[in-house]
C-alpha cells in the first residue's frame, strides 16, 4: 500500500460516525408514561364523558323548564286579556285576586323573560286598580328579572309613570332617566318626560338640558323631538 493511499485510509478511519437521532425515543417514553398512569387517564376520560353527559341533561332539563314557564306565563297573559275588560266589576273580583295570586306565586321563582312577564302582568293589574304603590314594584321587579332584555327598559319607564301617578316627581325623573339611557322604541318619550317633570317644577334649566339632549340624541324622532322643540322655544322667551 503506498503511502498516499494509507494517508487516505487513515483518514477515513479517524472520521467519527454519524449521530442518528432515536426517532422512537420520544415515542416511547410516551408509551411508557401512559402505560405507568393507565388509571389515572381512565378515570380522567371517565370524569370528562360524566361531565358532559349532566351538563347535557342540564340544559335539556333547564330548556324543559323554561319552555312550561312560558307556557304557563302565556296562559297568564291570556287569563288578563279576557279579564282586563270591566276588570275591577265586582263579578270579576274573584278571578282576579286568583290571577294576582298565582302571579305572586310564580314571579319570584323565575328569572328571564317567563319572571320578567309575570311581574309585568302583576303590574299591568295594579294599574288597572289605581294601585301605584303595587304597581310600582311590580314592574321595577320586572325590570330586574328581564335584565338584559327588551322588557327591561319598557319595564323601567312603566314604573316611572307609577311613581309619577304617586306625586315623587325626583323619583320619577330617575327612572324616565334609566330608559331613556337604552335603545328602545320608549327612549325619547322618556326623555321628553324628564323635560315635562323638570318643568313642572319649575326648573327651567332641567327642562332645557333635557329637550336639547332629546334633540342630540334622536334628531329624527317625528314626535317627541318636534315637542321638544317647541317647549325650547317656549321656555326661552320667557
Amino acid at each position: 500500500m503506498t503511502k498516499e493511499k494509507l494517508e487516505k485510509t487513515e483518514k477515513l478511519e479517524t472520521v467519527e460516525p454519524v449521530k442518528v437521532k432515536d426517532k422512537d425515543g420520544f415515542t416511547q417514553k410516551l408509551s411508557d408514561f401512559i402505560q405507568k398512569n393507565r388509571v389515572g387517564f381512565f378515570v380522567g376520560l371517565i370524569v370528562i364523558i360524566v361531565g358532559i353527559i349532566a351538563f347535557s341533561i342540564v340544559n335539556g332539563v333547564i330548556r324543559l323548564l323554561n319552555t312550561k314557564a312560558i307556557a304557563q306565563v302565556e296562559d297568564f297573559s291570556s287569563r288578563f286579556d279576557v279579564l282586563q275588560i270591566d276588570i275591577n266589576s265586582e263579578e270579576k273580583a274573584s278571578d282576579v285576586q286568583t290571577l294576582l295570586d298565582e302571579l305572586t306565586a310564580f314571579a319570584p321563582k323565575h328569572k328571564g323573560y317567563a319572571g320578567a312577564r309575570a311581574f309585568f302582568i302583576m303590574a299591568d293589574i295594579c294599574a288597572n286598580k289605581n294601585d301605584w304603590v303595587e304597581a310600582e314594584k311590580a314592574w321595577n321587579n320586572a325590570a330586574i328579572a328581564g335584565m338584559g332584555a327588551y322588557i327591561e327598559p319598557v319595564a323601567l319607564y312603566n314604573t316611572a309613570i307609577a311613581v309619577e301617578e304617586q306625586g315623587d316627581i325626583p323619583r320619577a325623573i330617575e327612572f324616565y332617566a334609566k330608559a331613556a339611557n337604552f335603545d328602545f322604541p320608549g327612549a325619547s318619550r322618556a326623555q321628553f318626560a324628564i323635560g315635562r317633570l323638570n318643568e313642572s317644577q319649575n326648573n327651567k334649566d332641567a327642562a332645557l338640558e333635557a329637550y336639547r339632549t332629546l334633540l342630540s340624541k334622536w334628531p329624527d324622532d317625528q314626535v317627541w323631538s318636534n315637542l321638544a322643540q317647541s317647549r325650547i322655544i317656549s321656555l326661552s322667551v320667557k
